[in-house]
């Protein structure tokens, strides 16, 4: 269904809760925005009445209570309303502090660019009869940030499309290409992250947003594939985003004005003449050898000898590769 299509029997629906009288379709097609035409023109009226009886049958479908019958006795034309003993919404009972985590909640989303949401959402409690108030705060003012790449992140979660974006991580100076299917977009610890499938590792993966370079561009189509069943999104950034233990120290030599990225991750760092002595905090060692081979000439290593030995390791099978490739005659 088209958004404008949504917003017209949104629109339908309002206009016939808001009276008690049944109106005629001339009457709602003065009303209801969407259905302006000309009745003085056979095919502009032909048109609007098969776009009526279409969304009469779509609000029925949805399990709308639309009624039919007539204002008096002598009206000839059938009109149309919605029995609101049919349609009201049973009572929604909240306790004073559920009724100001709502209105938390709706601060929290005005704040991350969804204001038309929230605030549809706190007019549907206010019609159930809630008592809403969104300034309560519960002795927390909850501040957030929102990234760029949150609207277009949480918009492909919900339709379910595929994304690439460009990525860059600390121990590393370009960023990197992913292709993720998103499941969902959380916050955690003041930051934002979107959780799915990554393509290209084949596994899950959670991207912080603030690291996302670029725009994000959307490559698949709506319904794509299904995301995980009982999926807490909030366990998964917490378990993989939390405080890693580097225990190991590393020390290497860097070539002058290189190797920007493993700066960033340098401990210690002591200028020489061409190369500058970097100390380097690691929790893994296949981790850090990938890094660091990356850098090619410009990063050797110094101690320990476990990274050391990694690090010569992958440059052997890299030049072995290199050596097996048939050179084109």
């Amino acid at each position: 269904m088209s958004r404008t299509r949504t917003e017209r029997l949104v629109n339908l629906v309002i206009c016939l809760l808001s009276t008690r009288r049944f109106l005629t379709a001339a009457q709602i097609a003065a009303t209801v925005p969407g259905y302006e035409h000309d009745p003085e023109d056979p095919k502009d009226h032909e048109a609007f009445q098969r776009k009526f009886e279409r969304d009469k049958s779509e609000l029925r479908e949805l399990g709308v209570p639309l009624e039919t019958g007539a204002a008096s006795a002598f009206d000839t034309e059938p009109g149309y309303r919605i029995a609101r003993r049919d349609y009201a919404l049973p009572d929604i009972p909240l306790a004073p502090d559920e009724a100001a985590a709502v209105g938390i909640a709706g601060r929290l989303w005005q704040h991350a660019g969804l204001a038309a949401a929230a605030s549809s959402g706190l007019a549907k409690l206010r019609a159930a009869g809630v008592d809403v108030d969104p300034q309560a705060t519960l002795g927390v003012e909850p501040i957030v940030r929102v990234d760029p790449t949150f609207a277009p992140l949480t918009a492909a979660a919900r339709d379910r499309r595929t994304v690439a974006f460009d990525y860059r991580v600390v121990e590393q100076d370009a960023a990197t290409s992913r292709r993720l299917q998103p499941w969902g977009v959380v916050c955690w610890r003041g930051r934002w992250y979107v959780v799915g499938h990554d393509l290209d590792r084949g596994a899950p993966r959670c991207f912080r947003l603030s690291r996302v370079v670029g725009a994000v561009r959307v490559t698949g189509r709506p319904g794509g594939y299904e995301p995980p069943r009982d999926l807490d999104l909030i366990s998964y950034v917490a378990r993989f985003s939390g405080p890693i233990e580097r225990t190991g120290r590393a020390t290497v030599l860097v070539r002058r004005g290189r190797a920007a990225g493993l700066r960033r991750w340098a401990q210690e760092t002591t200028p020489g003449a061409e190369f500058d002595r970097v100390v380097l905090r690691y929790a893994d060692v296949d981790f850090i050898a990938t890094q660091l081979v990356g850098y090619g000439p410009d990063v050797r290593v110094v101690e320990p000898p476990e990274v050391r030995d990694a690090v010569i390791q992958r440059l052997k099978e890299t030049a072995a590769r290199h050596d097996s490739t048939p050179v084109p005659a």
